[in-house]
């Protein structure tokens, strides 16, 4: 009898439910403005019971938890309310802009594991990209929550500028409970001075990491040790495949209830991989394919092939420019941070680190709700 494989591979789904295509902000890199995702559907068409029975008859076998994204998930709290009521044993995410948090209340904050804030750096660089002020509101808005929120706090960082400074980054980590980086999928991003300048900032984070002391929180560094570390650990949700999740246990749905692996390529309709009101969910398609290199890449063993937009582009889609522009750039900028790594020996600091610093690099709860890779 022939195996059908499974749609979803692991223990665990999450669901990244767009709220909204609406947002309050106008970011200047915005990945949800190619083609015209952003603003496109400003209102959830399906209702929480057909989400629910979507569970039911699909992923009953699995633990789901929820990442409330958009647009801008804030401006729909009537629809984060219903699911939290509806859901009550799944874990929920928060990923936002930040400015509107204030507005939430507490039977929201209460409920959240995780929230994470979208910056681009220090306020003068964040304000550039996102309006004047926003990095003031965000820390304000921060003050507010805080003490309400029962879950951790996450700088998610779009690393464009190469004139991002480690003194920008360094203050976020301390800000925040963890800060994670992405680098941005813009060729703008890859002059060869700004690459140099990135892996300068690179290296002063790495070296931090390392320093002995307090555990510094940077989730990108924190994978590429597990990785390297506790290889078995990076490959129990995700299978030794692709890092973001895409190719095995993340369903990003749209607020029509439509369903795609990646949320960067919502426009691209042979990724369409399910539909919530219809009730019916297959494999994601962004799997690794042959003309792809990461088999030979030295990365392999800690990368896990990161991104599978960038991969699938480059090399089934056969973007030359996109290839050659942000794919590449960005595979180098993380084969030097694996080597990086490597310089400091992670299996000895490992070995030698106190039993805390141990359990947030093999454990850490924000590992589901980030990409772990750059």
């Amino acid at each position: 009898m022939e195996q059908i494989e499974p749609v979803i591979t692991g223990s665990r789904v999450e669901l990244q439910l767009l709220t909204t295509l609406k947002c309050n902000l106008r970011c200047s890199y915005c990945a949800l403005g190619t083609g015209n995702v952003l603003n496109s559907q400003k209102q959830v068409t399906y209702s929480v019971e057909h989400l629910k029975n979507f569970i039911e008859t699909h992923l009953s076998d699995h633990e789901v938890y929820i990442s409330l994204y958009g647009g801008e998930p804030t401006l729909n709290t009537g629809f984060i309310l219903e699911l939290m009521e509806t859901l009550p044993f799944s874990r929920f995410n928060l990923q936002t802009n930040g400015t509107l948090l204030d507005r939430l209340p507490e039977s929201i904050l209460d409920r959240l594991s995780n929230v994470m804030v979208s910056l681009d750096g220090g306020r003068g660089t964040t304000d550039g990209y996102r309006g004047r002020g926003v990095y003031e509101k965000v820390f304000h808005n921060m003050g507010i929550i805080r003490p309400k929120l029962s879950g951790t706090l996450t700088a998610r960082v779009t690393w464009w500028s190469g004139d991002t400074c480690f003194e920008e980054l360094d203050e976020l980590v301390r800000q925040f409970d963890y800060l994670y980086f992405q680098f941005a999928q813009d060729a703008g991003a890859y002059a060869p001075e700004s690459v140099v300048k990135k892996k300068a900032v690179l290296a002063q984070l790495i070296r931090q990491f390392f320093k002995n002391g307090t555990f510094y929180p940077v989730v990108p560094i924190m994978g590429i040790v597990r990785n390297l570390v506790l290889p078995g650990r990076g490959n129990e949700l995700t299978s030794g495949l692709s890092q973001c999740r895409v190719s095995t246990n993340l369903l990003n749905v749209m607020p029509d209830g439509k369903i795609y692996p990646c949320p960067d390529m919502m426009y691209r309709p042979e990724l369409l991989q399910g539909d919530i009101v219809e009730n019916w969910v297959q494999k994601s398609v962004l799997q690794p394919h042959p003309d792809m290199p990461c088999d030979s890449c030295s990365a392999l063993d800690f990368c896990k092939r990161n991104c599978m937009k960038n991969l699938y582009l480059a090399y089934v889609v056969h973007d030359e420019e996109w290839k050659r522009n942000v794919t590449e750039p960005t595979c180098d900028l993380i084969r030097f941070m694996g080597e990086e790594v490597a310089r400091y020996q992670p299996h000895a600091w490992y070995a030698n680190a106190p039993l805390s610093f141990r359990n947030k690099v093999a454990n850490a709860e924000v590992y589901e709700f980030c990409e772990v890779m750059p």
